[in-house]
């Protein structure tokens, strides 16, 4: 609930319908009216002039809200025809979006609720003038909320921002699950028990505290079978429990696999390689034909040139170990081999053609073998020298 993204905005609408309830009420009171005594310039006794001020700005946020909208749903939608639609769930769940869509919701609720407090009584005009002067600030917040709204908006969407935005998500992920600089050497594993998925969905990973604890109380280890961001289907062996022989009831395999994440999306923040593939689709989207952009794809390029560049010499410590030292959790990571093949390979396939693309794929390949002498990274630049030298 509180990330969708009508929560905020919800939520500060009835925060200033709450406001405009207590500020009508401070009107009416003897409080107010001796606040109102003492700053004459504070009067407004006209209530022809108040309903025309209030009615004015409801007006005009309302179309400033309808306008703004607009254009986000707009560029978004172009961002989303030219890059990929799956680079757009932070712009659409923006944080600063959802607080000036509820700002402007607010002022048109605040507004509202004012307008029908102006009242024309036998015993005279009640007009809630403090209020209305607080719906004249709001108001001058709005167009300036709406001013920066136009800059953070053209800025959010612009393909370095976005790019980088994954890139340093990414990054970060990486650096929090890969922090050896040595590869860990595998420890073999017997057959094991399998404990099977109850739904189907995308393998993000685990609650690292409550299997780590399941499995020294039961005494056993556990080895999963799929590396994160894999699909499962209902009734597949995520993982194994070892040794063969333990006792496996539906009552402790409902509890190991509870604490398996597996959802209908994935993150980067659980999984690192959701944030290389969604580089590797920025790019390929724009060496497609229709949008044709080589400078969006060696922007991409270049950012997972540098996510490979940190992989290739540290490594993910996929044995997960108890207070005692004993190994409990075994994970599958992907090596550096097939990470690299799924990210660079589908890039080099659209546009090794281009001359952009060419040179800018030999000037990466040729600093990674620098760090590292790997040989898919020599096989790839044996064939973009191949291609540069048929130009």
């Amino acid at each position: 609930m509180v990330n969708s993204i009508a929560f905020y905005p919800a939520f500060i609408a009835l925060i200033f319908l709450v406001l405009s309830y207590f500020m009508v009420s401070l009107d009416f009171s003897e409080t107010g009216k001796q606040i109102k005594a003492q700053m004459e310039w504070l009067k407004l006794k006209d209530a022809t002039t108040a309903r025309s001020i209030i009615s004015v700005i409801a007006a005009g946020i309302l179309s400033l809200t309808v306008f703004s909208f607009t254009m986000v749903m707009v560029i978004l939608n172009q961002a989303a025809s030219q890059m990929s639609n799956r680079v757009l769930d932070k712009l659409i769940g923006n944080r600063f979006q959802q607080i000036v869509l509820g700002f402007y919701i607010g002022t048109i609720v605040y507004s509202l609720f004012l307008l029908s407090a102006i009242r024309d009584i036998d015993s005279g005009i009640y007009v809630p003038a403090l209020s209305t002067f607080l719906l004249i600030a709001f108001a001058i917040i709005d167009i300036f909320l709406f001013i920066y709204f136009l800059h953070y908006i053209t800025q959010s969407v612009k393909y370095a921002v976005i790019i980088n935005r994954i890139y340093k998500q990414t990054e970060k992920a990486l650096k929090s699950t890969c922090r050896l600089s040595e590869e860990p050497l595998m420890v073999p594993t017997k057959d094991g028990s399998p404990v099977l998925t109850t739904k189907p969905g995308i393998f993000e990973g685990f609650n690292q505290s409550s299997l780590l604890h399941i499995a020294q109380e039961e005494d056993c280890v556990f080895s999963f079978m799929f590396t994160a961001g894999s699909y499962l289907l209902k009734g597949i062996p995520v993982l194994l429990v070892h040794p063969v022989n333990k006792a496996l009831t539906n009552e402790l395999k409902e509890k190991i696999i509870g604490h398996v994440l597996i959802n209908d999306e994935e993150s980067i923040d659980e999984n690192f390689y959701y944030g290389f593939r969604q580089l590797t689709e920025v790019a390929v989207k724009a060496l497609s034909p229709g949008i044709n952009d080589p400078g969006t794809a060696v922007q991409s390029m270049r950012a997972l040139a540098e996510l490979l560049s940190y992989r290739v010499n540290h490594f993910p410590d996929n044995h997960i170990k108890d207070e005692q030292g004993n190994i409990r959790i075994i994970t599958k990571e992907a090596p550096f081999e097939n990470i690299f093949t799924a990210c660079i390979m589908p890039i080099w396939d659209y546009g090794k053609e281009d001359r952009f693309v060419q040179q800018e794929m030999h000037h990466l390949l040729l600093q990674l073998q620098v760090q590292c002498n790997h040989p898919v990274i020599s096989h790839l630049l044996v064939k973009v020298q191949s291609k540069i030298s048929e130009r």
